[in-house]
């Protein structure tokens, strides 16, 4: 069907879709009931299977619902300003209440038996008020309209940003020399105790009702920024890709010049700060920036009583690029047209503007805001980001993963190896500041020490607590050798100190820092060297987490009532402890502390710090244990991490966050540092609730949601939604029926029955079957075929089955192999090599047909890859990928739902059913690789007799569901691929 370009205004019933062409049938069913799902206020589970058009069909619909929501609510507020009343007791539409969200439109009921006189009183009160929040609130749209008219001429804004600029870079460097000339000059003071830019490590007096106002970075700046919430469509998918690309269809849409539309991302994507931005680490950009935020507030608050000793802490001053004005003529650039994240974050730097905060202001203005999964099903991130859901629209689009998404958000692991880490690190921190630290901060210090050591104390392991001295038999000759060779290391990491002092060095033995120290007049004969290299006081001999082995070993699963009591922690209260953490960013500090004193030394004084190791060594009595080297040699060399205690401090906040719903996971492995505590969130709808409670109406959208009996129970029921509420729409393919042919094959070429369960599947006689079904397939099929295995494992001891026996060679013959990579950084390459191989064999006409792409179900060719056209003309499934059963947490999540959801009549219980929805939510999305357009056709080939029950059928998609055929036998399956890309080649 021929299609025209032109804009057109699609009438569905008696709603007009502005649409960029004529639209698909299909795309029309589409928006109408999206609109109807909007205007009810529903939940919706929508399905439209990749290239039928989902993106613009999301985009017209809910845009028309929103235009006609806007058109409806100006026409009754022109009315109610012009009589000056309104119906405030019998509205019957509560989408009309004039603002979002519509605080106070609705009367307030008035008490039984009272005087008519009163009632009439209140009654026109509350109209009066009404009619004024109406008129303040068309004066702020007003004012917004005519501030985004100003910015269609685009020079008026980049003239006006470089004038702020310049005068914020004049500002600065006179602040520069002032503090040069002031810290040069013959009355500067010196710090007496600590190093320059020590003074910001050290933790600031800590009140634990501290106000919630300085560490959200918001003060009385900001709220001329601030507007009210207009009615808006909250946007999200899962990558940043997807996303750019959908705010592409919205430009190409017929809104795309109207909409006030803003791209939210995380700091990481959105920071132009250099120095931030290069941590790397997301933990530790986001604490970098609200640190200097906090600072900004702390030295507006109190600059004037700021103690001299105190002025070094200047160096974390506040962010250059937050700056009120820029930000607000970023915000306003935002609205005025569409851009996607990248083009943001050129404007914030064209306009030395912060774009994660200028898009944060964006927001209340915003028709349309686009944005991650994780910022808006994550209530922390969302309450950061300034989103409020209170009757605004959420559309979640790639929803497949939903359910596994907000888990995996929820659920936290943590190693040995980063419990003794943070330990040691933060034994040392303590030694090094102890004196300056407030009783309350000294009191959670080491409380936390305390559920560290708990924790690798339930895991089997210990921390070490002490100092180690002069070892025992050591002479005092050797000992001051190993004293003054400590000074010569700490010269040399670049802290030369005098005597009476002390630095601060890696230590290998612990993974954390040791303390060299020497007393004032002593010399260095007595010298004390803590935790470096040998612990020879008997608690400490085995503090190493990568030498301490368990003595049990295996997986145990605990409640989170068990493991408070397991552990011993159930006295300490963990919600204190979690909010001292937030507040005082005792994470930050200790990673600052790392940072400072226990970087590695280059490659020019590894020598050094290596001789001094062997020489401590050397100095170890023999009956005494000597601590092992790291297990990897590269272990010592690498950068060090992020501070490990901002991975357990999210181990404290979800076994803060559920009881009933979360589990705690126990694998205790050979050594301590290989072994984990793991935090399992069982529902994941506690988290989700909040959110459809909140919205008006929220879509969930995929191109294969089936089978959707998973987000009706696991999510959409257990999150209190009635099922009369849920409206479920799935629309078929594009493609003629016949352009696909879906075949389950039953048996082999030898009448072998195909079936792939996890006993069978490794037989030889298995997985020569297989190959030489894949050997027919690859003769008959032209162009691309890619074969998806349940597993890596698998697939590697199938490959190297194939090779010994000759199957791969036969393989190669007729197309040319390549396997999926598990590097990430590979996956581009080898899917060139794949195109390029198959387009070169379709022009040369040889013997070798194309291509053959061995990939893994839920790997990284299994979703967000195409393979259209020639690059998949037959995607091949060898067995069912069901989860592994044995799996502790699969276990207990098909316990919970045994226990928790009803069992429907005549079908599997709930455990059962999802497990199976697991394996076939994956099979789906590895099967839509290859049809991509209308035009597209390809074979669908199932190996294994399972596939062949109809509860499994029930959970194709439906338009592939509807062609699917089932072959006993191998001969009539091949002889129907054959035809069917005979026929459509010569068509094509």
């Amino acid at each position: 069907m021929q299609r025209s370009m032109a804009n057109e205004a699609q009438k569905v019933g008696t709603i007009h879709f502005p649409f960029p062409f004529t639209p698909y049938s299909i795309q029309e069913d589409f928006m109408a009931e999206l609109y109807r799902v909007l205007e009810a206020g529903k939940i919706g589970i929508f399905e439209s299977p990749t290239g039928t058009g989902k993106s613009l069909s999301l985009i017209c619909g809910a845009l028309s619902w929103l235009r006609d929501f806007e058109q409806k609510k100006r026409e009754e507020e022109a009315r109610l300003l012009e009589t000056g009343t309104g119906p405030l007791h019998d509205e019957k539409d509560e989408s009309l209440c004039l603002s979002s969200p519509c605080e106070g439109a609705a009367a307030t009921p008035r008490p039984a038996g009272e005087p008519a006189w009163v009632t009439q009183f209140v009654q026109k009160k509350e109209e009066r008020d009404l009619v004024d929040r109406l008129k303040a609130e068309q004066a702020r749209r007003k004012q917004r309209e005519e501030r985004l008219q100003q910015l269609q001429h685009r020079a008026q804004f980049k003239y006006a940003a470089k004038r702020l600029r310049q005068e914020e870079e004049e500002t600065e460097n006179l602040l520069r020399l002032s503090r040069e000339m002031l810290e040069t000059g013959p009355g500067a003071e010196r710090p007496e105790q600590l190093e320059s830019g020590e003074e910001e490590l050290v933790l600031a007096e800590y009140e634990s009702d501290e106000e919630k106002k300085a560490a959200s970075g918001v003060d009385e700046d900001e709220d001329d920024l601030e507007e009210e919430h207009v009615t808006k469509i909250y946007y999200c998918s899962r990558t940043h890709s997807q996303l750019a690309q959908f705010v592409h269809e919205v430009k190409k849409s017929p809104f795309g010049k109207d909409v006030r539309l803003v791209s939210l991302g995380s700091r990481q994507n959105l920071c132009v700060n250099e120095d931030v931005k290069s941590l790397g680490s997301v933990q530790l950009i986001n604490d970098r920036c609200v640190d200097m935020q906090r600072s900004r507030h702390e030295k507006k608050k109190g600059a004037e009583e700021e103690k001299p000793k105190r002025r070094r802490q200047e160096k974390q001053a506040a962010c250059p690029f937050y700056n009120h004005e820029q930000m607000g003529l970023l915000r306003d650039e935002a609205l005025a047209e569409v851009k996607d994240i990248e083009q943001l974050l050129a404007l914030g730097k064209e306009a030395r503007a912060c774009p994660y905060y200028g898009s944060r202001l964006a927001i209340p203005a915003a028709q349309l805001v686009v944005l991650p999964y994780q910022m808006l099903l994550h209530a922390a991130t969302r309450q950061a980001a300034g989103i409020r859901l209170q009757e605004q629209v959420v559309i979640i689009d790639e929803a497949h993963n939903l359910i596994d998404t907000i888990t995996g958000m929820h659920s936290v692991e943590v190693s040995g190896c980063q419990l003794c880490q943070a330990h040691s690190q933060l034994l040392q921190y303590m030694e090094r500041y102890g004196k300056r630290l407030k009783a309350k901060n000294l009191m959670y210090l080491k409380q936390i020490l305390y559920l560290l050591e708990k924790f690798v104390a339930v895991l089997g392991g210990v921390c070490g607590s002490g100092s180690c001295r002069k070892p025992v038999g050591a002479s005092s000759g050797s000992w001051s050798r190993a004293a003054a060779l400590s000074r010569q290391l700490c010269f040399a990491s670049g802290s030369p100190r005098g005597l009476g002092s002390s630095c601060v060095v890696p230590c290998p033995a612990c993974i954390g820092l040791a303390t060299v120290s020497w007393p004032p007049g002593e010399g260095v004969k007595n010298m004390n060297l803590q935790s470096f290299g040998f612990h020879v006081e008997t608690r400490n001999i085995k503090q190493n987490p990568n030498t301490q082995s368990l003595s049990q070993t295996g997986t145990e699963l605990k409640t989170i009532n068990d493991f408070l009591f397991q552990s011993q922690i159930d006295n300490i209260n963990l919600f204190k402890v979690q909010r001292y953490c937030e507040k005082s960013m005792i994470s930050r500090k200790l990673f600052g502390f790392t940072e400072r004193y226990g970087a590695v030394l280059s490659s020019r004084e590894q020598p050094k710090l290596a001789g001094f190791q062997q020489f401590l060594q050397s100095l170890q009595p023999r009956t005494t244990e000597a601590p092992a080297a790291p297990a990897d040699e590269s272990q010592a060399s690498a950068p060090r991490p992020a501070s490990p205690l901002m991975h357990i401090e999210g181990f404290l906040a979800a076994l803060t966050t559920a009881n009933q719903d979360g589990r705690v996971i126990l694998s205790r492995q050979g050594s301590l540092s290989q072994s984990t505590l793991k935090f399992l969130l069982l529902n994941p709808a506690v988290h989700f609730a909040q959110v459809v409670k909140e919205c008006r109406a929220v879509v969930i959208a995929g191109g294969t949601m089936q089978p959707v009996s998973d987000f009706r129970q696991q999510l959409l029921a257990c999150a209190g939604v009635e099922a009369e509420r849920v409206v479920e729409f799935s629309c078929g393919h594009v493609i003629p029926p016949d352009n696909i042919l879906p075949l389950v094959i039953c048996s082999g070429i030898s009448n072998q029955p195909l079936e792939f369960t996890f006993q069978k599947r490794e037989l030889p006689q298995m997985m020569d079957e297989a190959g030489r079904i894949l050997c027919n397939l690859c003769s008959v099929v032209p162009g691309g075929v890619v074969c998806f295995f349940p597993s890596y494992e698998y697939l590697r001891q199938v490959h190297a089955h194939w090779e010994k026996g000759g199957l791969l060679g036969r393989l190669a013959a007729r197309k040319k192999i390549f396997q999926e990579p598990k590097s990430t950084h590979q996956v581009e390459q080898v899917l060139l090599a794949y195109s390029r191989c198959i387009q070169a064999c379709g022009q040369e006409r040889g013997r070798v047909t194309g291509a053959l792409l061995l990939s893994v179900v839920g790997g990284k060719m299994s979703e967000g890859i195409n393979f259209s056209d020639n690059l998949g003309r037959c995607v091949v499934m060898v067995g069912m990928p069901f989860p592994n059963i044995r799996s502790p947490e699969l276990q207990e999540k098909m316990a919970y739902l045994d226990q928790t959801l009803p069992r429907a009549p005549g079908q599997a219980p709930p455990g059962k059913n999802l497990v199976e929805n697991l394996c076939m939510k994956a099979v789906n999305q590895s099967i839509g690789r290859a049809i991509r357009h209308q035009k597209d056709f390809a074979s669908i080939v199932l190996l294994d007799q399972r596939y062949a029950r109809p509860p499994v059928l029930a959970k194709l998609p439906a338009w592939i569901r509807a062609r699917v055929e089932v072959k006993a036998t191998f001969g009539p399956a091949i002889a129907a691929v054959q035809k069917f890309h005979r026929e459509k080649s010569a068509s094509s």
